[in-house]
């Protein structure tokens, strides 16, 4: 994309972000990264060794250059477990930027909006930069802008199931009274759900099981990519109007009489 957008001192121009986990290879998720275009990645924290080495390789080492590592606090179900695995993530990356998760629940994957709201807080005034995953609740989503988190992430719809945005109402009221970046975040399934989330407005969409689990995981991130860049232009571009009735693409003014 030829814009791009800030998150805190982070800067960024893919509008894609890709997950590391559920891929069938480390080449594999190599691959579809390059074809996603993406320069930032998610990798969870409590579900990879980032130490531990294959044949020689570590999982670092399959992270394409260049490409920021977002690390992510999921598998964490209270504000406590959250924070001190993004202060250990901080300590194995040298960076602060970390995807805030508190899960609340087990079989839905829901966050736990009260325990993200305390874990934001304690991370922010220890300098982190908190991008949280949260509900598609507009209030949730305003008091975490207004404590200072430079991006909210709202579902689309529960982690890895593929339904797509089913609340575009709660995005728009987000997207139109939250002042921060807002990255949808689970739930989208294919190309077209990405370019609906970036039409509306979003800034970016993060995403992992759509991809790692498509039947050509490679080629599903190039469809990724050019989604979003085609929803990202549509959104700048302005659509047209919806209208009940039919309205004649060429003037009536003028007509030739015969």
């Amino acid at each position: 994309m030829s814009d791009g957008y800030a998150l805190g001192a982070f800067s960024f121009r893919s509008r894609l972000i890709v997950g590391s986990g559920k891929y069938a290879s480390l080449e594999q998720m190599r691959d579809a990264t390059l074809a996603a275009g993406a320069d930032m990645i998610t990798v969870a924290l409590r579900r990879v060794d980032l130490a531990a080495a294959t044949d020689g390789k570590r999982f670092l080492d399959y992270v394409p250059e260049g490409v920021t590592i977002l690390p992510n606090t999921a598998g964490c179900y209270t504000a406590e477990d959250a924070v001190t695995t993004a202060q250990l993530g901080r300590e194995l990356l040298g960076h602060g930027l970390v995807k805030l998760e508190v899960i609340g629940d087990e079989r839905t994957l829901f966050p736990d909006v009260p325990a993200t709201l305390e874990a934001a807080r304690t991370l922010l005034a220890d300098g982190f930069t908190v991008l949280p995953y949260v509900s598609d609740d507009p209030v949730a989503c305003q008091r975490l802008a207004a404590m200072g988190c430079p991006a909210v992430m709202p579902l689309a719809a529960p982690i890895g199931s593929g339904l797509g945005i089913r609340n575009p109402a709660n995005l728009r009221i987000i997207l139109e009274t939250v002042e921060a970046p807002v990255i949808v975040d689970a739930g989208v399934g294919t190309a077209s759900d990405a370019a609906v989330a970036l039409e509306l407005g979003a800034t970016a969409v993060l995403m992992n099981t759509a991809i790692a689990g498509a039947k050509d995981p490679v080629k599903m991130a190039r469809a990724m990519k050019l989604a979003v860049e085609a929803g990202r232009l549509a959104y700048e571009a302005g659509r047209i109007p919806r209208r009940l009735y039919a309205t004649a693409s060429s003037p009536l003014d003028g007509l030739a009489s015969f």
